[in-house]
């Protein structure tokens, strides 16, 4: 996959939204677009982002003045998707509180995206979330998220994606890619399909020398395996995941909460505890580039990746976004619609 734009005197603009550290920013610049606006409002992402890609994000969403905006190409934003998530519901049902468009905190989230589009239209938007999404309160929230974004003039395609064909890691998210009418009448896109073979492995991920720091404590060890234990009793699948290198191809998924004790991805050491990753591991599991800056502590690193999107996947998408608006504007695109309309009138005059 090449990480050079391929359009350097006309790059299509984006804006990144609930930007986090940049995962979705790299892969739309490496496809050929510039960032003109990043937005997140935690003050550790804050750092990260700055130190890998020299400007601070602006903060809360919600102070976006949609009028001051420059016009931009494409919005692109993975708004909070622990109000739609399976564990995060499961989580606010425990503690009687509200989720999903409820939850007053994030669940509305997504009509500030609303608000900013309403008032630019821009060209096209990218929006990623969790694979829940589509299924979260009997299928309303979907059914909602599209009717907004339709309303508003766009054409959507959306597909669940395992980012286990990129990298080996279990990661499966809905991604909506939508154009707008006025810009795109008739147009035509498919997701892009999977590698023939893993872009990352797991031997590209995991430290030749792993620091000792990473292992887990004789007190951590029993604590998760008798849990586990437990879980299995009152049969329930909960539990550690525990990684054998020589055998495994990739882990579960990577989420904000490793950071606790790690237990979703443990790496097998032979003659000793099993281990959780390394912040630098987790960045290589997500795609980040080797060179990608970490100064925040372990536990705000882990909550950062385990919040990124998988940037190998974010990639092909906008490759694909790209590339369809250029066979577009060449007339290609629309040429095969118009093909297999006439084709579809035909069979329907046949068989009359």
């Amino acid at each position: 996959m090449s990480t050079r734009r391929k359009n350097p005197q006309s790059p299509l603009t984006f804006i990144d939204l609930f930007a986090g550290i940049g995962g979705v920013r790299t892969a739309f610049t490496r496809a050929g677009g510039k960032c003109i606006l990043s937005s997140d409002w935690d003050k550790y992402a804050q750092i990260t982002y700055q130190l890998n890609y020299g400007e601070k994000p602006f903060g809360d969403v919600c102070e976006i003045d949609e009028v001051e905006l420059p016009d931009f190409d494409i919005l692109c934003g993975g708004f909070p998707c622990q109000p739609f998530s399976i564990a995060g519901v499961s989580k606010k049902n425990s503690l009687g509180k509200k989720h999903g468009f409820e939850d007053e905190k994030q669940g509305n989230l997504f009509f500030e995206i609303i608000r900013i589009l309403k008032y630019k239209q821009p060209k096209v938007i990218f929006l990623e979330n969790v694979k829940n999404l589509k299924s979260h309160d009997k299928g309303n929230t979907w059914r909602i998220v599209k009717a907004n974004l339709e309303q508003l003039g766009y054409v959507l395609f959306d597909k669940v994606i395992d980012a286990k064909y990129y990298v080996p890691q279990h990661r499966e998210r809905v991604f909506i890619v939508g154009f707008h009418k006025n810009h795109f009448p008739n147009i035509n896109f498919e997701f892009p399909e999977y590698p023939k073979r893993r872009l990352i492995e797991l031997s590209d991920v995991l430290d030749k020398n792993p620091d000792p720091q990473f292992t887990l404590s004789n007190h951590l060890w029993n604590y998760l395996q008798d849990r586990k234990k437990k879980q299995k009793e009152k049969g329930n699948g909960f539990g550690f995941g525990l990684i054998d290198p020589d055998i495994d191809e990739y882990t579960r998924t990577l989420s904000a909460r490793y950071h606790k004790d790690g237990s979703e991805i443990l790496i097998a050491q032979r003659g000793n505890n099993p281990r959780r990753l390394s912040p630098k591991e987790c960045s290589r599991l997500m795609g980040f580039p080797d060179d990608f800056i970490i100064q925040v502590s372990n536990t705000q690193a882990y909550r950062q990746f385990g919040n990124s999107v998988v940037i190998p996947v974010i990639q092909a998408i906008a490759d694909k976004i790209f590339e369809t608006i250029s066979e577009y504007k060449l007339g290609g695109n629309r040429k095969v619609l118009v093909f297999q309309e006439d084709l579809f009138t035909e069979y329907l005059f046949d068989h009359v």
